[in-house]
């Protein structure tokens, strides 16, 4: 006897060490502290109506945390998870990629939390449990709830619960609204597909009508697609049959106080496996199917709101499902969209071109891609799920016998319709004609095949508008970076991973076709580093685009004329601004197979890059001058005033001494962190020029630095030679003002002797009396830093 109970001692000595050491979990309703559920456990209800553990749906191989219904597993079938059976998810946006050491625990911080190899912890409680005392366990309602039990006993505090995040799913007992005090939203969101939990396009929540009352919203992204009326008498008004009277079993309720709104129901009797459930087409689900409501993407039900379409689309129009492949690559939206079958349907009804779109699945994630009416379908029966538009236009009866009976309007229509197809043939034509006559002249003549994309023997690209329009999202407003007298400008990110800049004519544009010909010419033509790049560009369907590397600290005057963003531009910063402008401009003026003359040379066409580099950009009013031209008349002045020269102003007089004046002025404002135009001083009409001379005649020329440049700057004559050339650039005579290579040298060689400055153009403004009798000549300059042009190359 004493033998065996030494063995049975050995033994669960044994057995306590091994929990210790390696703490294992048995399927229960409860994980303790010391506890952790791995992948393949489970935790079941009491009543064995729910299980929580993890589960991968569908065919995916991508594991999530969840509760579901625990329904008796059929063999004929395999167990399927979707949207159907899981009624919540923990990880629904953050996806485990296989079963990798995956294993929920309560950490001895007291935290719930989700661990696996090769990623961070997933925390699902971000309170802290304050002792050992902690423990998750899953009830009989399907909530999950973590709580913590002081160490005497006495009290019990629930730290989390899983019916505060509902995700698809409204169980009995779950709240629909808002608590007012910590402004927290309980709200459904539906999942992609019904094989991705991700969070979808439709949400369910309470919101605040037109009249104040409070009512149940469906909302398709930012549009309200269905409503339930308000709350009175015991049900919604537009759901009649969502009340205590029309279900026996379920009591419904909203409840509305100072500290909470929300709409909740409960359950009399064992339905275990009653819930309301939102899916991934907007529609709200019932397990008993006496629901559904908000059914508005297959008929107008009753509290639906009629999607606006574009004037190109009617209600009849309809995607027909067909098997295929298109002539050539459409428009992609990729994952990060978080697109359902019902967006890309979307996407394409509101995009006039669009003639066809494909849904797809890349791992966690949705995605489309569409295509215009230009690209050609064939059938095949091994080919791609395709949606095809197919025109509803059902005439009724009476139109056909209206038809019948005016047979001579009829032919008048016919023949309408004839001429106006001949005249978009032609005018098609006569596009085609404008481009090919544009490539011949950019000396980049190809194919068809070569210009969606190829590189030409002079490295410049010519793009398809299918890809700019994928790079940039579609043009979408978020990607948009400004908007000039060309037209918008986007950001966008080539298949190649190349970051681009693209400047979209505008039709309602005062430039065009020449403008886009003199820049594209002669940006594509030089090379510097001061100087901006030009990648390509883009001639097709109207459309006229530059494509340029992009700038990711945008242009000069954001940071220089903005109290804060100033701060960051420290001497050191700006003086190496000035030399690269300098630079550049010495660049065009004599080193570039071309001589030209920039013409608008201004902070906002100066652009920075990530290491606050300055790269001249805005080609668009640019000269070019021949090798033995030193000046021209012009009879149409471009430019901006405040950065014109007086003779080029005033006379129309062009020569590299107007690039000179406006690189004085452009000093002055990088050095003072003030424009030249808004300037005013002790309440006079005076420039920053005339301020400038002014101080310098005083002897106080160094005031005029901006105090944000602080102690960055060391020394203080190398700030007045900046200002003295400066002064010299801005100087009323052309004759007068240094060319740049004297800039470049004056400004890099402190020992290089400067002559003393004259007085300067624009001083006390008085140009604008002057221009006021030239106002004829001169109809197309702006005062307001907006550059307008009138070009011809030259």
């Amino acid at each position: 006897m004493m033998a065996i109970n030494k063995r049975n001692l050995l033994l669960l000595c044994l057995s306590c060490c091994c929990f210790f050491i390696s703490p294992s979990y048995s399927d229960s309703n409860t994980l303790e502290q010391s506890q952790q559920l791995e992948d393949g456990q489970h935790l079941v209800s009491a009543d064995e109506t729910f299980k929580l553990g993890f589960f991968s749906p569908g065919t995916s191989k991508y594991r999530y945390l969840g509760i579901w219904f625990n329904t008796p597993y059929d063999e004929n079938y395999p167990e399927l998870f979707d949207s159907r059976k899981v009624v919540w998810v923990a990880n629904r946006n953050i996806p485990i990629f296989e079963k990798s050491g995956v294993l929920l625990t309560i950490d001895e911080f007291g935290k719930l939390k989700i661990s696996y190899n090769g990623g961070s912890s997933i925390a699902l409680s971000s309170v802290q449990s304050k002792n050992i005392n902690a423990s998750a366990t899953l009830l009989d309602s399907g909530n999950f709830v973590f709580r913590e039990v002081d160490s005497d006993g006495s009290t019990e505090r629930i730290l989390w619960q899983s019916f505060d995040y509902p995700t698809h799913t409204l169980l009995p007992g779950m709240k629909l609204g808002m608590n007012l005090k910590t402004g927290h939203l309980w709200s459904l969101t539906s999942w992609i597909i019904e094989t991705i939990p991700a969070e979808g396009s439709f949400s369910l929540t309470i919101g605040v009508g037109i009249n104040g009352s409070s009512q149940l919203f469906i909302w398709w992204k930012r549009s309200v697609y269905w409503t339930s009326g308000v709350w009175q008498n015991g049900h919604f008004e537009l759901l009649p049959k969502l009340s205590n009277e029309g279900y026996g079993y379920k009591n419904f309720s909203y409840i509305s106080n100072d500290d909470e709104k929300y709409f909740t129901y409960s359950i009399n009797g064992n339905h275990t496996l009653a819930r309301y459930m939102l899916d991934s087409k907007g529609l709200i689900e019932e397990s008993t199917g006496l629901a559904p409501f908000g059914a508005c993407s297959y008929q107008f039900d009753l509290g639906c709101v009629e999607q606006k379409l574009p004037h190109c689309r009617n209600k009849n129009d309809r995607f027909e499902l067909r098997k295929g492949i298109m002539s050539v690559q459409g428009v992609r939206f990729d994952g990060s969209y978080n697109l359902s079958l019902l967006d890309c349907e979307a996407k394409c009804l509101n995009n006039c071109s669009c003639r066809a779109y494909d849904f797809f699945i890349n791992g966690s994630q949705t995605g489309c891609e569409i295509w215009s009416e230009e690209m050609g379908f064939t059938e095949y029966n091994n080919g791609r799920e395709i949606y095809l538009l197919n025109h509803s236009n059902k005439a009724k009866w009476w139109m056909w016998l209206v038809i019948a009976v005016s047979g001579s309007v009829t032919v008048l229509v016919f023949c309408f319709l004839f001429y106006l197809i001949c005249r978009r043939r032609l005018g098609e034509q006569d596009h085609e004609t404008e481009q090919e006559m544009l490539l011949c002249e950019l000396e980049a003549n190809t194919t068809n095949k070569q210009r969606r994309g190829k590189k030409k023997s002079h490295e410049l690209q010519v793009f398809s508008f299918e890809s700019i329009a994928s790079a940039t999202n579609n043009f979408t407003s978020t990607n948009k970076l400004g908007e000039g007298g060309f037209g918008p400008v986007y950001k966008g990110k080539l298949q190649d991973g190349q970051e681009i800049a693209v400047k979209r004519l505008s039709r309602s544009s005062g430039q065009g076709l020449v403008e886009f010909k003199n820049e594209l010419v002669l940006i594509a033509k030089l090379q510097h580093t001061n100087l901006v790049r030009l990648v390509g560009c883009c001639i097709q369907r109207e459309e006229k685009m530059l494509i340029y590397e992009y700038m990711p600290n945008k242009s000069l005057d954001i940071f220089l004329f903005d109290p804060e963003k100033k701060k960051s531009l420290d001497w050191k910063k700006r003086l190496n601004i000035i030399e690269g402008i300098a630079q550049g401009l010495l660049y065009l003026h004599k080193y570039s197979r071309l001589r030209i003359i920039h013409r608008d040379l201004k902070t906002s066409n100066i652009l920075l890059d990530e290491d606050m580099n300055p790269k001249i950009s805005d080609f668009g009013m640019a000269r070019i001058f021949g090798n033995n031209e030193s000046e021209a008349n012009t009879n149409r002045i471009v430019g901006t005033y405040g950065y014109m020269s007086p003779e080029y102003a005033i006379k129309g007089i062009v020569s590299m001494k107007v690039d000179v004046f406006s690189f004085g002025v452009l000093l002055l404002e990088i050095i003072s962190g003030k424009k030249n135009n808004s300037f005013h001083h002790s309440g006079q009409q005076m420039s920053l020029i005339g301020y400038a001379w002014q101080l310098w005649n005083e002897n106080r020329a160094l005031e005029v630095i901006d105090s944000e440049v602080g102690e960055s700057c060391p020394r203080a004559d190398e700030v007045q030679r900046c200002i003295h050339v400066s002064l010299l650039c801005v100087q009323d005579q052309a004759k007068d003002r240094p060319t740049m290579e004297n800039v470049v040298l004056m400004l890099t060689k402190e020992t290089m002797p400067l002559p003393p400055p004259q007085q300067p153009a624009f001083f006390i403004n008085t140009v604008e009396e002057e221009a006021e009798e030239t106002e004829n000549k001169s109809d197309n300059c702006s005062i307001n830093n907006v550059s307008i042009s009138v070009l011809e190359v030259r």
